[in-house]
């Protein structure tokens, strides 16, 4: 963990509990993006993007054949959707619990018949029917950090016929994901937040031999069986996940995806969430013991959440004092990855119970 750490000079003097946002900025993404700007030819970036759909498939068990790269989690969301004949199953369940940028594109299949259901995360199972197409479910929850059991929703959805969505953007880099073990059809996760890279890409897995009632209603040249036959009379969809591929990719994200890839892809899955697993629960309990009011989901991902009625001000505060964090509604959220250590959670949970004695406590009631 040491060495890894020290991939990250910016922790030198400052704590970063903020990967559930941004992930901190390492020496291999300033390194691939030098490179980027000395090589500026399309041949080199053709082949980041080949490198970052293989790199990102062996990360979650999948196939390259699998992962289409796509701008950001709701262009996956949308182009899965859109594949969808709401006339013949027109339900689509998620849960209350979902990122909101999902839960718009979601709502806006209502202008194609879709009766789009919000059931809280424990009762996705229970909700699906006969009428139910596609449920969305994310693995890890963006607020309150909560692991949801994505197989056994996949499971019950699987059993009437409708097909599974999973964003596992607060997920994969830190909590290990196979595609196989979760038993979805379809998963969605980005790169600036525990993949360690930018803003500007996203990959999309679909289940192999997985067929669509309609092509993906946006496309572009990259969707296309030959890309490179530049033939603008044909609308041709390959039969794997590039069909949802759409035009040129964020070719800088690809530079700093690789980066971040290649920093997660050479630890062990297990040992990096073991120890992200010990500092979550180290400060969960600390604050909790400090008086704070610490949601508790019945399993979490990589962040803790905990309330307040002005969470930015804190984190302002805390800012001001090189802790990074995450305020977001009535919550701030402190997010662990590899390179956070035992020392981090003493210093922002001190910080906090400081923060606490000068302001008081203002938890919303």
């Amino acid at each position: 963990m040491t060495d890894f750490r020290a991939r990250f000079p910016a922790l030198a003097d400052s704590v970063y509990l903020a990967s559930c946002g941004l992930g901190a900025r390492s020496l291999d993404l300033d390194a691939a993006l030098a490179t980027m700007l000395d090589t500026m030819a399309w041949p080199a970036f053709e082949a980041q993007v080949t490198q970052a759909r293989q790199r990102f498939a062996a990360l979650v068990g999948a196939t390259e054949e699998e992962i289409a790269v796509v701008p950001n989690a709701s262009t996956g969301a949308f182009q899965v959707a859109s594949t969808v004949d709401w006339t013949r199953r027109p339900e689509l369940v998620a849960t209350a619990a979902e990122f909101p940028s999902l839960s718009h594109v979601w709502l806006a299949q209502r202008a194609r018949g879709a009766d789009v259901l919000a059931v809280p995360a424990d009762r996705l199972s229970d909700a699906v029917s006969a009428r139910t197409a596609l449920v969305s479910v994310p693995l890890v929850t963006y607020q309150d950090g909560a692991l949801l059991p994505v197989a056994d929703v996949a499971a019950a959805a699987h059993a009437v016929g409708a097909r599974v969505f999973v964003d596992a953007y607060q997920a994969v880099g830190v909590v290990p994901v196979d595609v196989s073990e979760l038993d979805c059809d379809y998963l969605v996760a980005g790169t600036l937040k525990y993949l360690l890279g930018l803003p500007g890409l996203a990959f999309l897995y679909v289940r192999g031999g997985l067929t669509d009632d309609l092509p993906p209603q946006l496309t572009g040249w990259f969707g296309r069986v030959d890309p490179y036959a530049f033939d603008g009379t044909t609308l041709d969809f390959p039969a794997t996940a590039r069909r949802f591929e759409t035009g040129t990719p964020a070719v800088p994200a690809c530079y700093a995806a690789n980066a971040g890839l290649w920093l997660i892809g050479g630890q062990d899955p297990e040992a990096l969430w073991q120890h992200v697993s010990d500092l979550v629960a180290k400060a969960a309990g600390t604050l909790a013991e400090q008086g704070e009011q610490v949601r508790t989901p019945p399993a979490r991902g990589a962040h803790v959440a905990f309330d307040d009625e002005h969470p930015r001000e804190l984190a302002d505060w805390l800012a001001e004092r090189h802790i990074v964090v995450s305020p977001r509604g009535g919550a701030v959220r402190l997010s662990f990855h590899h390179y956070n250590n035992d020392d981090d959670v003493a210093a922002v949970c001190a910080a906090i119970a400081t923060y606490r004695g000068i302001h008081g406590r203002h938890i919303p009631g």
